[in-house]
């Protein structure tokens, strides 16, 4: 396994990131806790959750998430061990079973939110809290065309932040990391952190694969010369990557077989032209789909970690061995190339 300094912290993570929001909706507490001992064998040492997960997002499984990796950390003894990152929701329409019905990133939710998840967790410390997505209207999510909502009713930054920053005080979270973040977000919070003292941002969990590389265009230069690397969500764009759906197919348990409608982020003509390609170009050299969209997240720079999610043993083994998979240049080409045919097509 390789690992990445976090952020301009003392944290070394492994380069692959374990995700858990199929724990608790397609996968039972057992497979979860199996998949985590497999990861933790194999050198993965960080492990990513949600307040909202599992997902698809349902009161009843809110949470669920957390408490199978509480089980574990609970029954293993294995917190030393492991970096655990989870993230406090923002608003939205789906949220109304969580708190008031209205989260906001503000001193009551976040303060409740980091209590509800060290108790979910089993753990009296959080090494990652992230901000799952912003107050502010952003386009997150494939969002397009983008409309400036003036004098919006959101959390200040610096209010949010100074929350963060008693919460850090009280030893309850480490360190604070952003997701679904834009390059002015980005820097925002870096600046008032750097002219205040408080938190500063350690890392941004956006989206990026090969179908979308929109981090690429601002996100990335911010990455790397503010030191908040990317944790990459969806390297395999929901599974489409892999190629086991190819001409129609749909296995069984499979993501886009049990949740289509919900996941539509990659369903367009265009990308799954792209996707398609993608796939064709891997068998084409005798590369594994996944392995080789995985391996392309894996070189880039600006990543401090590939944030995997699978649904059996089989599936995370090769995953993980995707960290010693390295393109050769014809590869990259190709890559380059399709890209250049379907630019971002599910950004």
């Amino acid at each position: 396994m390789q690992y990445r300094q976090l952020g301009r912290t003392d944290l070394r993570v492994s380069l692959i990131c374990l995700g858990s929001m199929t724990w608790g909706r397609q996968n039972t507490e057992a497979e979860g806790h199996a998949q985590m001992d497999l990861a933790l064998e194999r050198g993965v040492n960080f492990i990513d959750t949600a307040e909202m997960y599992s997902v698809p997002v349902t009161a009843e499984t809110y949470g669920r998430s957390e408490e199978i990796i509480g089980s574990w950390l609970a029954a293993r003894g294995t917190r030393d061990r492991v970096v655990v990152a989870t993230k406090a929701v923002g608003p939205g329409e789906r949220f109304g079973h969580i708190r008031d019905g209205k989260p906001r990133l503000n001193r009551a939710h976040l303060t409740r939110a980091v209590e509800d998840s060290l108790r979910r967790l089993r753990t009296d410390w959080i090494d990652l809290y992230q901000l799952h997505w912003p107050e502010r209207s952003v386009n997150s999510f494939g969002k397009l065309g983008y409309v400036h909502v003036e004098d919006e009713d959101t959390t200040p930054i610096a209010e949010t932040l100074a929350v963060l920053g008693d919460l850090v005080k009280a030893g309850k979270i480490h360190h604070v990391g952003l997701s679904n973040e834009t390059p002015w977000g980005m820097m925002t919070f870096a600046r008032i952190a750097d002219a205040t003292g408080l938190p500063r941002p350690v890392s941004v969990q956006n989206a990026y694969n090969l179908v979308n590389r929109a981090f690429e265009v601002g996100c990335a230069e911010v990455a790397i010369r503010e030191d908040i690397g990317l944790l990459a969500y969806s390297p395999l764009a929901g599974g489409w990557l892999t190629g086991k759906y190819d001409g129609g197919a749909r296995p069984a348990g499979a993501r886009m077989t049990e949740f289509a409608d919900y996941f539509r982020r990659y369903s367009g003509e265009t990308g799954q032209a792209a996707i398609a390609g993608y796939v064709a170009l891997a068998r084409e050299h005798g590369l594994d789909p996944a392995q080789m969209a995985l391996a392309y997240v894996n070189s880039r720079r600006f990543l401090t970690s590939n944030i995997i999610g699978a649904t059996s043993l089989e599936q995370l083994a090769a995953d993980i061995d995707s960290v010693d998979v390295v393109l050769g240049p014809e590869v990259l080409q190709g890559i380059e190339t399709l890209q250049a045919r379907w630019s971002n097509p599910c950004p």
